[in-house]
């Protein structure tokens, strides 16, 4: 059986606008931009047949997701799972911070070069734990939940991350930006963007 998942990236929050970096940091919120990319990405979900939205419960996402709920009048359920990847002792500091401090370190985590799959900051995930965690999540919602139209309200690195995993390299996933996978008994394909 076919299970469509439509993974969303929240929309433009206050730290993009500022340059900073996330991670788990949960004081981040959506711009005006940012809740025109929500309402933006609901308009493009109505019509899926989306019977529910899993969201990461951080609060840009949860913004994100909760706008989009109420768009397709589609409830809400959240999952730890699709947190962004935590980025330890650099959450919350600017780019140009992080570049003087961790140069090299830096570059390598914003490669795509899989030789760089295992490296992290301090205290922080790497990209490959990150796609193990989505990818246990999404496995979970694929073989056992009931529903066939899923979605899901994430983050930059976590859907960069899945689509890493299946073998297509977009580094950057833009704000509001909607991926969708199809599941066909344990089998995963990236059918594409929804624009």
């Amino acid at each position: 059986m076919i299970k469509n998942f439509y993974i969303f990236r929240h929309g433009q929050s206050s730290y993009n606008v500022e340059g900073r970096i996330q991670g788990h940091t949960n004081n981040s919120v959506l711009t005006e931009t940012g809740i025109e990319q929500a309402r933006r990405a609901g308009q493009l979900l109505t019509g899926k047949n989306i019977e529910i939205i899993i969201s990461s419960p951080l609060n840009r996402a949860k913004q994100t997701g909760s706008i989009v709920s109420e768009t397709i009048h589609t409830p809400i359920r959240f999952d730890d799972r699709f947190t962004e990847v935590n980025v330890g002792v650099v959450e919350g500091m600017h780019y140009t911070k992080v570049q003087e401090q961790y140069g090299e370190l830096y570059k390598q985590w914003r490669s795509s070069d899989p030789r760089y799959a295992d490296i992290s900051f301090d205290k922080g995930e790497t990209k490959r734990q990150v796609r193990t965690r989505v990818f246990a999540a999404l496995n979970d919602y694929a073989a056992n939940s009931s529903y066939t139209n899923i979605a899901i309200s994430g983050h930059g690195i976590t859907l960069s991350q899945t689509l890493t995993a299946l073998g297509v390299e977009i580094p950057e996933i833009p704000n509001g930006a909607i991926i969708h996978l199809q599941n066909d008994n344990g089998t995963w394909k990236f059918v594409g963007f929804v624009n």
